[in-house]
């Protein structure tokens, strides 16, 4: 079964740091481009962060970007999202998926909650 494994999410107070790591299992995802995205209550999905199948060109959501880094290991099927300095407002449901994204893909993400 082919699947993506969001983990590393948990609760941090403002201006912490978490890291996030994304697992793909049943097949390689090496030649995609990769994507985090974000869902807080309420609210609709957002991009967040990509990465293209070399690691060398990078994308970022202006409400992260100098706090954020995503990066990938392909021998280990892996994508990671480095969040330093968090906000209240970053507190959500972390996803990742391929580009563009399949509806497939979607995982049970990973809870972020950053308190002030």
């Amino acid at each position: 079964q082919v699947r993506l494994v969001e983990s590393g999410g948990g609760l941090v107070q403002a201006g912490g740091s978490l890291r996030l790591s994304c697992a793909a299992s049943g097949r390689t995802f090496s030649s995609y481009t990769m994507d985090w995205f974000r869902q807080a209550p309420g609210k609709a999905r957002e991009f967040v962060a990509g990465v293209n199948w070399s690691g060398s060109i990078t994308y970022y959501a202006d409400s992260v970007k100098g706090r954020f880094t995503i990066s990938r290991d392909n021998a280990k099927n892996t994508v990671y999202l480095q969040m330093n300095s968090l906000k209240p407002e970053d507190t959500a449901v972390y996803y990742c998926n391929i580009r563009p994204a399949d509806p497939a893909y979607w995982g049970q993400g990973t809870q972020v909650t950053v308190s002030s």
